[in-house]
């Protein structure tokens, strides 16, 4: 394996995005994307946690350890004409759980305070609600391939899909797609490693046109569409997956939808509480398939970490 380093002026791009599109590959080959929070470490490597409840990221990368990051959607850090950066690399994850910050402490502390609501989290009453938040696996990123592209101010700006045509209507995600600027690709490169970029997609009666000059090494197979939105303060967040397939006919790209997983809804207060009791039957369903008690939080030191940050 040969590594690419991340040098300080792509390193400091990367530091300035809140949220980045995190991919692995499923079961069955699909590249399975979601929006997440990364962090770049002073070793070169980043670093990706999820909670139990939603552990199917680390388990993938168990099976297959290829993943891509693509930093995309500049909201909240003040830079809307930040390039675009997709890095691709090895990932590793350790059974591990997570209670504490422990050498993530900076990563947890920034979140603290580019996320303002998440600090009700680690008190009294929203630890009795969002302790399974908190059981964490880390998985660290190797990269092996660092692209700098495009802002996506300038995707939005050039690249002007046509409308959706009427027999699109019943498409799996045409609402989806409709609802949002953009939307993350997630496919295979030759070799089999996950690829993102970001398109504008068109919904045909076909499936999902691909409008994007960046699919270079894209092969046809297994793919998906990711959208997602936050705001400032990475509050109102939204996201879904189309899972499908990725078919070529000479230069035209088309994403035939199967499937759309919207894990929080359409954000009704019904679907919160739907996600907070499925969130903490996985997290049971983590634990007992491993035999393990339920590990306690550190509350403590996460909320030191909390009440330590700048508002300035």
């Amino acid at each position: 394996m040969t590594t690419t380093p991340i040098d300080l002026e792509v390193g400091a791009i990367i530091d300035t995005y809140r949220t980045c599109e995190f991919v692995t590959l499923g079961a069955d080959g699909t590249p399975l994307t979601w929006p997440t929070a990364a962090w770049r470490r002073t070793d070169g490597t980043l670093l990706v946690t999820t909670s139990l409840a939603f552990a199917q990221k680390a388990l993938n990368v168990r099976r297959d350890g290829r993943v891509a990051l693509l930093f995309s959607d500049p909201t909240g850090s003040g830079r809307a004409d930040a390039p675009q950066v997709f890095v691709s690399g090895t990932a590793t994850c350790p059974d591990e759980i997570r209670t504490g910050p422990d050498e993530a402490a900076d990563y947890w502390r920034t979140l603290f305070e580019r996320q303002p609501h998440s600090r009700s989290y680690v008190r009294a009453p929203g630890r009795w609600f969002m302790d399974w938040y908190y059981l964490r696996l880390f998985i660290t990123v190797t990269p092996t391939r660092v692209e700098v592209r495009p802002p996506l101010a300038e995707l939005t700006a050039t690249e002007q899909p046509a409308p959706a045509t009427p027999a699109a209507t019943d498409l799996p995600g045409a609402d989806l797609i409709a609802r949002f600027p953009s939307a993350v690709l997630g496919a295979r490169d030759a070799s089999g490693a996950p690829l993102l970029v970001r398109t504008r997609p068109r919904a045909t009666a076909d499936g999902f046109t691909i409008v994007t000059n960046a699919a270079d090494g894209i092969v046809p197979g297994k793919a998906s569409l990711l959208v997602h939105r936050h705001d400032e303060r990475l509050n109102a967040m939204h996201n879904a997956l189309i899972r499908g397939e990725l078919r070529a006919d000479g230069d035209q790209w088309t994403m035939v939808p199967r499937k759309v997983v919207e894990p929080a809804g359409s954000g009704r207060i019904s679907d919160a509480f739907r996600v907070l009791r499925a969130a903490r039957r996985s997290t049971l369903r983590y634990l007992e398939r491993r035999g393990l008690a339920r590990p306690r939080v550190q509350w403590d030191q996460f909320q030191m970490l909390a009440t330590s940050r700048n508002d300035a």
